[in-house]
């Protein structure tokens, strides 16, 4: 029985890993198809727009991922050790972006912020702050799950009455015990919020914002579909390359608790 198992379990692994390579393999092969193979990638690399829409996708990306954090944690943080029963409303609440389509978050946002008393879509750097605003919310469902599910893993009562015994405030708690505590799951929320923001076209196309989505699907109509092959593997190659080296920064698991330095 055990064996069947096993057999039974690598045949779905194996149906998963087509599902998810075959698209990738078969972009790669259109890719090639210019001529000269490589072209796509070469004319890809020259173009400098990539880069600036890649490197305006990464910074926005980066912002969001703080901003969620910094909502995040000390809500995760208060609702577990004050507010339990708060907890189905708050995941409910985390849970809407999944029942929001974002053509009708970015819809309402455009007609929100576009006149008085805050015309937040008449300048870029307004419609940039919306753009963060917009993939906060969408990184709520990845980002509060993650946190919770770190909050879970230790016991912060004890770690908050010990902290205040010592003499530490709610920042330094915050700060110096449960973050260190909880980095592992922080950063796998923060994988799958840039990859997300990497990604997403609707709400930076509707915003007219210079991120890398929109401009990919520009490239294709506009300039050469090989290229957008070939940018849509790179792209998919640098996400995890950056998420790599964020997972660099969380290497060695799990800080280990500190009550004795606090005061």
């Amino acid at each position: 029985m055990t064996a069947r198992w096993r057999i039974f379990w690598w045949v779905i692994f194996a149906a998963a890993a087509l599902y998810f390579f075959l698209p990738l393999f078969d972009t790669f092969m259109f890719s090639i198809r210019a001529r000269p193979p490589i072209s796509g990638y070469t004319g890809f690399l020259e173009n400098p727009r990539v880069y600036t829409s890649l490197a305006y996708s990464f910074v926005v990306g980066i912002l969001t991922i703080i901003i969620s954090v910094l909502i995040l944690v000390p809500t995760a943080f208060w609702v577990r050790l004050r507010l339990p029963q708060a907890r189905p409303f708050v995941e409910f609440v985390t849970l809407l972006p999944f029942v929001v389509p974002p053509i009708v978050l970015v819809f309402g946002l455009i007609s929100t912020y576009s006149g008085p008393p805050l015309p937040l879509t008449a300048t870029d750097l307004g419609s940039s702050a919306l753009l963060v605003a917009a993939y906060v919310i969408l990184s709520f469902p990845y980002m509060y799950r993650a946190i919770d599910t770190g909050l879970r893993t230790i016991d912060i009562r004890s770690l908050t009455e010990a902290s205040q015994s010592l003499g530490a405030g709610w920042i330094r708690i915050l700060w110096q015990i449960i973050l260190p505590n909880i980095r592992v799951a922080i950063l796998s929320g923060a994988f799958l919020t840039l990859a997300i923001v990497v990604g997403e076209f609707t709400i930076a196309n509707m915003l007219a914002r210079p991120a890398f989505a929109p401009y990919l699907s520009i490239l294709g109509d506009e300039v050469d579909p090989y290229q957008q092959a070939a940018g849509a593997l790179v792209a998919f190659g640098l996400t995890w390359v950056a998420m790599g080296f964020i997972s660099l920064l969380g290497r060695g698991g799990r800080s280990k608790i500190q009550i004795g330095g606090a005061r």
